[in-house]
């Protein structure tokens, strides 16, 4: 069975940072592309960084210099460091894992920069 669990999530002042964190089991964790998205309540779900299995990073205009997506196949974890936040970074941050073995959502967690 796949799970996905993200953790790190929490309340910081505007300016802070947060590190948010998706362990993946019962997957090739090192096959698959990473997808971090957020979303606010009443909005759509938005891709915030991607990694692919081996590497490259793209990101969405609004966190680029800020955010940093990165993997560590050897503990199948992803991470996501989120610096200088900003108000408008408040949202539930999901992380999504895709490949051969299909497409997988973590249940979330609340990431803030507006304390």
């Amino acid at each position: 069975q796949v799970q996905l669990v993200e953790s790190g999530g929490g309340l910081v002042q505007a300016g802070g940072s947060l590190r948010l964190s998706c362990a993946a089991s019962g997957i090739i964790f090192s096959i698959n592309d990473v997808t971090w998205y957020r979303q606010v309540t009443g909005k759509q779900r938005e891709s915030v960084a991607y990694i692919t299995s081996d590497g490259p990073t793209t990101y969405v205009d609004s966190v680029k210099g800020r955010f940093t997506i990165s993997r560590d196949n050897a503990k199948n974890m992803v991470y996501l460091q989120m610096n200088s936040l900003k108000a408008e970074d408040t949202a539930v941050y999901y992380c999504k894992t895709a490949g051969v073995q299909g497409v997988n959502w973590g249940q979330g967690t609340q990431g803030t920069g507006d304390a």
